[in-house]
């Protein structure tokens, strides 16, 4: 039998509506930019010259909490909104279908945090041997470089942190908002709608993982980042609560935004490198061995409130949020 939605919407019509809900946030985050710009460039500035113009201004220090606003609101306009239209068309008004839930436990919560901390580690070789792999194509490894310059640029920039209530403020924006914003995206929209569709979970999560790494535009971090994007779409798949994968994601943010707050506050050179865990062989071995046991501890700890929520869905497969029969 055909998968669809709870509102009868085939797979590929969800994946068609995802990609024009993307669209439609890009024009909106477009339409904002172009606002902000026209407040912030001096007039007479030529058309053609704007976005260089904007540039500019935005590497002014006394901007930075615009443009971690501006950073917030894109990653708003992009993830979080285009989930939430596709959710409520194709699901339904329950924010269950994103996967929000109070079925939780503290045990899921801490567990969670040290799968991803713990993901960290195994994921430190995976960066350097990328580099290995990568320094024998000089064409690929001179646009490597040029992205990551751009990303060390821009993280350093917003991370420039003097103050605790700068600090406090980025603990929202820079921090708690993507982490919420980018689990919604790719774990309550994407990844669910896979599992459900295919019916192959761990294909889903793989195919997850690699959209989650990609879009962080970080050649040498590919690998890496898709590892943790693999534990994260792991997380979810066996918790069914999103709010599991994002504290986990919001405290693995906290942990590197405070340190270079900390450098900052001690007028030491920001270095996104030292935000990396440097482990020892026999650490990374160790790294890969806990996680196998703190899935299963995450797997034990989950099934009760899974069930629950499973029970859920299936009340909300009959009946909408409101008690009436869906059409």
């Amino acid at each position: 039998m055909q998968y669809k939605s709870n509102k009868g919407f085939s797979g590929f019509a969800q994946l068609g509506m995802i990609i024009l809900f993307i669209g439609l946030g890009l024009i909106l985050l477009g339409l904002f930019q172009m606002c902000i710009g026209n407040l912030m460039i001096p007039k007479g500035t030529r058309s053609e010259n704007l976005e260089f113009e904007l540039m500019k201004v935005m590497q002014d220090p006394k901007y930075v909490n615009i443009l971690r606003i501006i950073q917030a609101i894109g990653t708003f306009c992009l993830m979080c909104l285009p989930a939430l239209i596709y959710s409520w068309i194709c699901n339904g008004k329950s924010m269950l279908w994103l996967g929000f839930s109070r079925h939780i436990n503290a045990f899921q919560i801490l567990l969670g945090f040290l799968i991803i901390f713990t993901a960290n580690i195994a994921a430190v070789p995976l960066e350097e041997l990328s580099r290995k792999i990568i320094a024998h194509i000089p064409s690929l490894n001179s646009m490597a470089h040029r992205l990551e310059n751009i990303y060390n640029e821009q993280v350093v920039g917003l991370s420039n942190l003097k103050s605790w209530p700068e600090f406090f403020i980025a603990i929202i924006i820079m921090a708690f908002l993507p982490a919420m914003f980018e689990e919604i995206f790719f774990r309550g929209m994407l990844q669910n709608l896979f599992v459900k569709w295919w019916k192959m979970p761990i294909v889903a999560i793989i195919i997850t993982s690699l959209l989650f790494s990609l879009i962080h535009m970080s050649v040498y971090l590919f690998l890496s980042r898709a590892i943790l994007g693999f534990v994260l779409g792991l997380m979810f798949y066996k918790t069914k609560n999103i709010w599991v994968n994002i504290v986990a994601h919001f405290l693995n943010n906290l942990m590197a935004i405070s340190m270079l707050f900390w450098q900052s506050l001690h007028h030491q050179k920001i270095d996104l490198a030292s935000t990396d865990p440097k482990p020892e062989w026999w650490g990374i071995l160790a790294a890969y061995v806990a996680l196998f046991f703190l899935f299963r501890s995450l797997n034990r700890y989950s099934e009760k409130n899974k069930m629950k929520i499973y029970t859920r869905e299936q009340v909300l497969m009959v009946n909408d949020p409101e008690g009436r029969p869906l059409v």
